[in-house]
């Protein structure tokens, strides 16, 4: 895909013009993406997204009932097992252009020995999990779900509390997309690909109960 919008725009009579005004704009967009790194604090859920500082409102109840059922399983699994480092909702994502904040992520282990106590901003995990909200999905099906592709995240879990399902996909690296490995309900298994060995109920992503009962088999 990247490939084809680069041939298009070399075709295009007026790309030095393009160019040039590509520049400006970035040099701008870079100013604005300092003012945010100078001003953001960490009781803020604040993400920059295309030169723009998107503030994230509070969440329902079932989006964080959601991201706490899956925190709580992965970090206790990935500490068990020394396998990396899991963060949820305040980490900070530092790509090319954007910054985000994931509603859960997983760094390997390799990836994360590397951080620091004081650090901030944090490089694109290995997995991701975003939990769709009626002001989100956009985003987590769009810009997010193209630039974390583009920037190697090997999985991505699309959540809907709603519905409450698990999208699940894997990353092509070659095509830099991701492809789809099915929708999984409350009645199936879910195994994470990048977390070695760890496997839950999708139930337990949305029952407290069922997340305890999850957390005693995964210890």
């Amino acid at each position: 895909m990247a490939t084809l919008d680069l041939e298009q725009l070399m075709e295009a009579p007026n790309l030095p013009l393009l160019i040039e005004e590509a520049q400006v704009a970035l040099k701008v967009e870079a100013e604005e993406r300092r003012i945010f790194y100078d001003t953001v604090s960490e009781d803020q859920k604040a993400e920059f997204i295309n030169g723009k500082i998107i503030m994230n409102s509070p969440v329902k109840e079932r989006h964080w009932t959601t991201v706490g059922n899956l925190y709580r399983l992965l970090s206790a699994y990935a500490i068990k097992n020394k396998l990396g480092r899991v963060a949820s909702e305040k980490a900070l994502i530092s790509l090319t252009r954007n910054d985000y904040e994931p509603d859960v992520c997983f760094w390997r282990a390799e990836k994360a020995d590397a951080f620091t106590s004081e650090q901030m901003q944090h490089p694109a995990p290995d997995f991701i999990v975003e939990v769709l909200s009626k002001g989100t999905a956009k985003r987590d099906r769009g810009i997010k779900f193209t630039d974390y592709a583009a920037h190697g995240v090997s999985e991505y879990w699309l959540v809907n509390p709603g519905k409450q399902t698990v999208e699940q996909y894997f990353l092509d690296p070659e095509l830099e997309e991701y492809e789809h490995v099915g929708t999984f309900s409350v009645d199936d298994f879910i195994d994470c690909k990048q977390v070695a060995g760890f496997r839950i109920s999708v139930r337990a992503v949305f029952n407290e109960q069922a997340s305890i009962e999850a957390l005693v088999l995964l210890l």
